[in-house]
């Protein structure tokens, strides 16, 4: 069974970085598109950004975090990382990691609180 563990969200204040991260096991990780998806209270969870499986991993982003965030992936630990700077209030949400198409369960989340 496929596991999602994210990790890394915290409070932090406008304009700071927070970098997330998610372990996958269960899974060819290397085979999947991967993606970061966030939901934020009230609201239904939203795509923030996806990277591919395939040679040069491109990288796709959500408008209103693209030139902030940036997706990455490590094939050899299994493992999804989100950098995310300059943020603001509107990027507060439970942040979590998924197949870009289709989905495993989901995971726990991480909390990303922006607030000063």
């Amino acid at each position: 069974q496929v596991q999602l563990v994210e990790s890394g969200g915290g409070l932090v204040q406008p304009g700071g970085s927070l970098r997330l991260s998610c372990a996958v096991s269960g899974a060819i990780f290397s085979a999947y598109d991967m993606a970061w998806y966030r939901q934020a209270p009230g609201k239904e969870r939203e795509l923030v950004a996806y990277i591919s499986a395939g040679r040069n991993s491109p990288t796709n982003y959500a408008v209103p975090v693209k030139g902030r965030f940036t997706i990455s992936r490590d094939n050899a630990k299994s493992t999804l990382s989100l950098q995310m700077n300059s943020l603001n209030a509107e990027d507060t949400a439970v942040y979590f990691c998924n197949r870009r198409w289709g989905a495993w369960n989901w995971g726990q989340g991480t909390q990303v609180t922006v607030s000063s």
